[in-house]
């Protein structure tokens, strides 16, 4: 019985992803904690990157995206069976992305909440996008 107890424990910690929303801070750039930032390259290329995140566009210009596409590169880029940050720009996008990747995948996600915007705005190491 107590096998059956322990077995039943692990399946549902495995099940179960988790969303955390937070906001960007050095402590989540020092942590070892992937950041994929989920913008266009033109946001990038304005405003910059946060220090080490990893640039995998979701949706272009028009609001068009692959999913798919995006998919392989995010499994590509991180270890996606890890905790890992998503950031956009104000944290609309990541918010739906946060839910879906947690509920339909299994993910455990960090949802950046209020983007890059508050990250420039607390002036957290920001680097160019080339």
């Amino acid at each position: 019985m107590k096998k059956i107890i322990v077995l039943f424990f692990i399946l549902t910690i495995s099940v179960f992803a988790t969303i955390i929303n937070e906001e960007a801070s050095q402590k989540l750039i020092d942590s070892d904690i992937p950041i994929v930032d989920i913008r266009t390259p033109g946001e990038w290329k304005e405003t910059g990157l946060l220090k080490r995140s990893i640039p995998i566009m979701l949706f272009d210009e028009k609001g068009n995206y692959d999913l798919k596409v995006f998919l392989d590169k995010l499994n590509k880029a991180v270890d996606t069976k890890k905790p890992f940050a998503i950031i956009c720009r104000t944290g609309s996008r990541t918010k739906l992305l946060a839910s879906f990747l947690s509920n339909k995948l299994n993910y455990d996600v960090i949802n950046i909440k209020s983007g890059i915007v508050y990250a420039n705005f607390l002036r957290l190491p920001i680097v160019r996008y080339k």
